[in-house]
């Protein structure tokens, strides 16, 4: 394996001395608990949970069993046997090492050497591709003898708990598992030496090193206030019944007695657009982004009808009761009872006033035009706000502002609220679970809940629920500043961009100054959604005017990341495939040039290289600032990374050292990627550190 990063050899001056290079491959097995809303939790973080049995395998083929909780099999001294290997060992070999990692520790195991996760390893040599990653799924495509015993297998999967299953087959299965892994691993070591993956070695062994910490982040925990939780839902629940009510009242206004669903994407477009396509099944066929605006109007008042306002009156053919009473041959009135087809069995028709309905707004291009109807996607209610705001309409401002809020509300209180509530432990803490083989670019991403996408600001303080888990601790979050255009700077040698951000160039005034210019009033706050969205393959279409003049004007003005982007393609059609400076790789097998000379997945082309740099950049500094607190013997730790940012829980009094671990890795960065990618990152990198006694309220 390559040299160990220079972070690595300095945690690793904490763990015990160790024999060279002892490999263990390990497996566990642990019993697993459903939530009331039938999620599994398989961490040791629920007292109910237990690790049942651990399986390893030695370098030199010797195979054990560790029993810990099974009512039929037990191990003599199991945890000192066990012990005695993880002592021996220099590196352990699993297939999704974090997992193996909180239960052995939380069992009360020490281990603190580096891992080889196969399903890392895996995932890398996919080169973006998405496919399976389980040790089944990734076996059969090495050809491996994984034969697990069907029985056995779909028990597991009917969430039967490992204790209650036989011991000696769940033996059998765990060690399948062991020698499956033990084989991948070799071959996968094989195969990173070849010329074909040998780019891939020194972006390996940073996932297998940052996998460590990422385990121990989770492990941590971030401490939780239910209280203010409680605070927070409340806020929540009642801002939305009373946005529910005033919506109540709009629509009436605007659609009369019409009933509406306002969760329909369907009748929430009746409103906005006043229309509603004629027939839904060809309504997609009808349209082309390449059309006219004068053919693009015209195909949209043939294909769809207005919408008027209407007035609710008593079913004339049932008398309201909405069903009618079967009549016979004869002529007679029978019992049985048969639905009006009229009222659709509610006993009220909805006659049609002279009035045109709803907001009365135009599609603005056909990319707007959703496959069965009018767009009411995020992206779209925002602009038209905008438009609303810009065009004096107050009603239709109110309402789609509304709108966006009540879906907001829905989407905090469901994934953010109730997610919390779920997953924080006994222990008051909530678990953080950072991966990084679910994105295609390496950027970590979370659940149980989510929590890359937490709401900033006061508008939804659902982070202030987070604090420091001492009682005078704080909450310090250091925050690398436009990262991605940073990196986009260095990938596309831009010297301008480089100049500017030299210089300290405030590109979000810029972005609000060019669109303002165009006739589109834009704050800087609003000017940030645009800003960077040509380094990640956005181009101005389906935005307004106003706003295509920016993104076209990003292009001319940026000609080093622009030739860069024509660099990438011709290398896309040359090798099939980008390389990036840090040797993460992405393959487009089925890449084309189009007739007028660029290539098809053009956006992930230019897309990829720059969030990839980005996330190992983030991630270096993971282990940098997690290195320089261990160097000091800080008690303080990280507890959540959210894309470009690390969050650190503070011991009192460690505030300013806290600081100094993130100043100093912030100057270490050059020096390893110099050292360790041969890379020269000549562009500056800024860290910007806020602390508060919560998550939210940092300054």
């Amino acid at each position: 394996m390559v040299e160990l990063l220079l972070c690595l050899i300095h945690l690793q001056l904490h763990s015990k001395h160790r024999k060279l290079d002892m490999k263990l491959t390990i497996d566990v097995e642990n019993t697993a608990t459903t939530t009331s809303t039938g999620k599994l939790l398989l961490d040791p973080f629920s007292p109910e949970n237990k690790l049942v049995l651990v399986c390893t395998k030695q370098d030199d083929g010797t195979e054990s069993s560790f029993w810990l909780n099974h009512d039929t099999h037990s191990t003599d001294n199991a945890k000192e046997l066990l012990q005695a290997q993880l002592d021996q060992a220099t590196v352990l070999i699993c297939h999704n090492a974090q997992h193996e990692l909180i239960w052995l520790w939380d069992t009360g195991f020490e281990y603190n050497g580096s891992v080889f996760d196969t399903m890392l390893v895996e995932y890398l040599f996919q080169r973006g591709q998405k496919i399976p990653l389980s040790l089944e799924a990734v076996a059969e495509r090495w050809e491996l003898d994984n034969q697990k015993m069907g029985t056995l297998k779909e028990q597991l999967r009917k969430g039967i708990s490992v204790d209650q299953i036989d011991g000696d087959e769940l033996e059998k299965y765990c060690l399948a598992d062991v020698r499956a892994t033990q084989e991948l691993a070799m071959q996968l070591r094989r195969k990173m030496f070849s010329s074909e993956y040998a780019p891939l070695q020194n972006i390996i062994e940073l996932t297998n090193t940052l996998c460590v910490l990422l385990a121990r982040i989770y492990y941590r925990g971030f401490s939780v206030d239910k209280k203010v939780l409680l605070e927070v839902k409340d806020q929540f629940q009642t801002e939305r019944q009373g946005l529910f009510l005033s919506l109540e009242k709009q629509v009436y206004e605007l659609m009369g007695d019409t009933p509406i669903n306002l969760s329909s994407p369907e009748q929430l477009s009746s409103i906005i657009y006043s229309r509603k396509p004629i027939e839904k099944a060809t309504w997609a066929v009808n349209f082309s982004k390449y059309m006219k605006k004068s053919d693009f109007d015209a195909t949209v008042k043939q294909n769809s009808s207005i919408v008027y306002k209407t007035t609710a009156i008593s079913c004339k053919d049932c008398q309201g009761k909405g069903f009618n009473l079967y009549i016979k041959k004869d002529g007679t009135i029978g019992k049985a009872k048969r639905i009006c087809h009229t009222c659709n069995h509610t006993g009220i028709v909805y006659l049609p006033q002279k009035k045109i309905a709803g907001l009365k707004f135009s599609a603005p291009a056909a990319s707007w035009i959703a496959n069965h109807g009018f767009s009411t996607n995020k992206l779209s209610l925002e602009l038209l706000e905008s438009v609303a705001r810009r065009r004096d309409m107050p009603l239709a401002q109110e309402f789609l502002h509304n709108i966006r809020r009540l879906s907001a509300l829905d989407t905090y209180l469901s994934s953010f609220v109730d997610g919390i509530e779920t997953y924080t432990r006994s222990d008051q803490k909530l678990h953080v679970r950072l991966v990084q083989h679910r994105t295609t670019t390496g950027r970590l991403a979370s659940d149980s809940p989510n929590l890359q996408n937490m709401p900033r600001g006061k508008t939804f303080p659902i982070k202030k629920v987070f604090r420091s888990r001492w009682p005078s601790g704080k909450i310090i979050e250091a925050d690398f500043a436009q990262l991605e255009f940073r990196a986009a700077a260095f990938l596309g040698n831009d010297t301008l961009a480089k100049n500017e951000i030299e210089t300290g160039f405030d590109v979000h005034s810029y972005t609000a100054e060019v669109i303002s210019n165009a006739g589109q009033d834009t704050t800087r706050q609003e000017a940030k959604a645009h800003t960077f969205a040509p380094l990640f393959g956005a181009t101005g279409y389906g935005r307004t005017k106003a706003e295509a003049s920016y993104y076209k004007q990003f292009t001319e003005k940026y000609e080093g990341i622009a030739n860069w982007h024509t660099t990438l393609a011709n290398e896309v059609m040359s090798t099939g495939m980008v390389t990036t400076p840090t040797g993460r790789q992405f393959s487009f097998p089925d890449a084309k040039r189009r007739p007028y000379g660029g290539v098809t997945y053009f956006t992930a082309i230019k897309n990829y290289p720059v969030q990839s740099l980005s996330t190992d950049i983030v991630q270096l500094t993971l282990l940098l600032v997690e290195n320089n607190m261990r160097q000091d013997n800080l008690q303080s730790v990280i507890v959540n990374s959210v894309h470009d940012s690390i969050v650190i829980d503070t011991y009192p009094d460690e505030e300013t050292l806290v600081r100094t671990a993130i100043t100093n890795a912030e100057q270490q960065l050059r020096q390893v990627f110099l050292q360790k990618f041969e890379v020269d990152f000549d562009v500056p990198l800024s860290l910007d550190c806020k602390i508060g006694n919560n998550w939210m309220d940092l300054r």
